[in-house]
């Protein structure tokens, strides 16, 4: 019999502000959860006021990691110093390889409406932190969804089901998986994981209990997991979440501000890069 992984911690997210002013909810960075191998950093930024996006995030660099924004709705327009552009639009993934190192930004691409989604940080081993930057950019309608008859919707961005679908984005590193869950009320979703990866679920919205405790989790709370083969969550209402797991690098972290390597000596070394003009 599969053992089922029960919830280890839980912790609201903390407003915060970021960019040029943007107004969102840090979930992983935070004093009270700093980061969970491979995730570093979750944030949820949701609002239909400009005031509380417009700025965006102006250009910016990254060196040693991947940025993973996901958009629930609106646009957001991305360009770099290797020449790349495009646009982020509602439901669609951008799956940012920083690698040795990249200078973007991220600006709304709209003055009016919701905008909202997440921005996930997942860690590169060492031997990629230095790696050439690369993309993986996918629409809605390129993400597999797997609709159940119970009414459960699963949005498989990374990793795959026990029903055999199999998420857009490739990720040899940690093996992620990363699915937007909707499950109608007094339904539950059964799932099994790797059960050496470290695993969480953020709820949006509804409620949820998690494992044979029913431990209930309510909006805007994340449950970090314990270890173990199955994720069970019940829905009292219906309700909407993600499910995020990876495999731990189990790597020494040496983080400040946009870089994220193994040592300081390294992190001293972007931060004189960066201010040389020798990034990529």
């Amino acid at each position: 019999m599969s053992s089922i992984r029960e919830v280890k911690q839980v912790f609201n997210g903390l407003k915060a502000s970021d960019g040029d002013g943007v107004q969102l909810t840090r979930i992983i960075g935070t004093p009270y959860i700093d980061m969970l191998d491979p995730f570093l950093l979750l944030d949820a930024f949701g609002s239909d006021k400009p005031q509380d996006y417009i700025g965006g995030f102006p250009a910016h660099p990254h060196r040693g990691f991947e940025t993973v924004t996901y958009m629930l709705e609106g646009k957001m327009r991305h360009k770099d110093s290797a020449g790349n552009e495009g646009i982020i639009e509602t439901g669609g993934v951008q799956w940012m390889t920083a690698g040795k190192g990249i200078i973007h930004s991220e600006m709304p691409e709209q003055i009016d409406g919701m905008l909202a989604g997440f921005q996930l940080w997942v860690n590169l081993p060492a031997s990629h932190k230095m790696s050439a930057p690369k993309y993986q950019e996918k629409t809605a309608a390129e993400i597999p969804v797997e609709n159940r008859s119970n009414g459960t919707s699963i949005k498989v961005i990374a990793g795959a089901t026990s029903q055999g679908t199999q998420g857009i984005i490739v990720n040899d590193f940690v093996s992620p998986t990363y699915w937007d869950v909707s499950l109608e009320a007094e339904q539950a979703l059964n799932e099994a994981v790797n059960p050496h990866h470290n695993a969480f679920v953020y709820l949006m919205q509804g409620s949820i209990e998690i494992g044979d405790t029913a431990q209930i989790i309510e909006p805007g709370q994340i449950a970090i997991l314990d270890f173990a083969e199955v994720i069970k969550v019940s829905a009292r209402e219906d309700s909407r979440f993600l499910v995020i797991a990876g495999k731990p690098l189990n790597e020494p972290v040496a983080r400040g501000g946009p870089f994220v390597m193994n040592t300081r000596e390294e992190l001293n070394q972007a931060y004189l890069d960066y201010q040389s003009g020798n990034f990529i």
